[in-house]
């Protein structure tokens, strides 16, 4: 496939520019990523949160459901799912959804400068089955609902302002949220076998309240040219969203989505791929597709939840698969950065950097367990590169 250049950034923090959304330098990449050794060599054996990391890294649970979130008396919520993390003046909130039914929502944890948490919270309420989402540049945290008639949630990771539904957003079953400040739109995925990817256009920038929502056109193949084509009806009743547009492409289960610097990448679970969108020139191409290793033995199955670093690696959780976050680097190589032992009946959910670049953030949903009362949230800390 002809290689092409652009320029990643990452999704880290509360500011524009913690956000990725000033440029990076980038690499030529050609799509798809094949195997290779990572950035931070091998892992070692598990530690005793039963995680296998490179050499330098080390890992601690910062909560459990269930249970009190550190010194503080909020109990963090059942089977924790997609997150962001937002800068607070000298320290940072992680957001982290919750994947119940009838009372997901999302909760909220404080950390200070040194990392210590300082506070937890509940942000949403009484939604259903919250599963991944996405920050905005203005500082909120977009709450999706993954269930046929779901709704984007928009909620103040503070907790001072009352989450708000964004129904003009459309009405399907929501996935993952990625906000371009250049094009001034929101990428939306659907988790459904034949669902499809969409973009909503606000009337006003900042301001989800209103706009318009779009389903992306394209051919059958892996690669190709794309345009955009109005819902008509983002209410989706009696019409489902998906179904309303002829030639709208088709996407096999769609999970993550993460912006950077002109191009948008959103994972289908599916069928193991990872999408890449060049907006400049309106194409499309696989980043990744297991079916695609050359000699066997792909690292990374079961894609799902995926954020960036400054260094331009994508950090890719699997559901199921060997429960590893994999990472694709700016050069082609994919590869494991860190496993969890013995939870194979769980899915690593919501990683995401501290505005620093310096921790990674991320839940097992159900632990060691296997049910939503089990879920666990880590924190990963290292020589992240830059």
């Amino acid at each position: 496939m002809e290689r092409r250049s652009f320029l990643r950034g990452a999704v880290a923090g509360g500011t524009a520019a913690a956000f990725g959304y000033t440029l990076m330098q980038g690499a030529a990449y050609a799509a798809p990523a094949q195997p290779g050794p990572g950035p931070y060599g091998a892992l070692g054996a598990a530690d005793a949160n039963g995680i296998r990391l490179p050499a330098g890294f080390t890992s601690r649970v910062i909560a459990r459901s269930g249970q009190n979130v550190g010194s503080t008396s909020y109990k963090w919520h059942n089977a924790p799912d997609g997150g962001a993390c937002f800068a607070d003046g000298s320290g940072w909130i992680y957001v982290s959804n919750s994947e119940i039914s009838s009372t997901g929502g999302a909760s909220a944890i404080r950390f200070d400068s040194s990392g210590s948490v300082t506070g937890a919270y509940r942000i949403l309420s009484g939604t259903n089955r919250n599963c991944a989402g996405g920050a905005t540049p203005w500082n909120t945290w977009l709450s999706c609902e993954e269930v046929s008639s779901g709704y984007v949630y928009e909620t103040d990771p503070w907790g001072v302002q009352p989450a708000v539904r964004r129904a003009a957003m459309g009405r399907f079953n929501h996935e993952a949220a990625a906000a371009d400040p250049v094009r001034k739109v929101v990428y939306l995925t659907e988790d459904a076998s034949d669902g499809c990817f969409y973009r909503f256009v606000p009337h006003t920038w900042g301001d989800l309240s209103s706009g318009t929502l779009q389903v992306l056109k394209a051919g059958s193949g892996t690669s190709g040219g794309f345009t955009w084509a109005t819902v008509p009806d983002p209410d989706g009743s009696p019409t489902a969203t998906r179904k309303q547009v002829s030639g709208a492409k088709r996407f096999n289960g769609g999970e993550g989505c993460h912006y950077a610097d002109g191009t948008v990448w959103f994972t289908t679970k599916g069928d193991n791929r990872v999408w890449q969108l060049n907006l400049s020139g309106n194409t499309y191409e696989l980043a990744y597709d297991d079916s695609l290793v050359s000699g066997g033995g792909a690292p990374l199955t079961g894609v799902d939840n995926v954020t960036g670093a400054s260094s331009g690696d994508l950090y890719v959780a699997e559901d199921g698969g060997d429960m590893e976050i994999c990472l694709i680097t700016p050069d082609d190589v994919v590869a494991r950065f860190l496993r969890i032992e013995n939870q194979s009946g769980s899915e690593i959910c919501g990683p995401a950097f501290s505005p620093d670049g310096k921790r990674l953030y991320f839940s097992s949903q159900r632990g060691t367990t296997g049910s939503s009362s089990g879920g666990i949230t880590y924190e990963v800390t290292g020589p992240f590169r830059a």
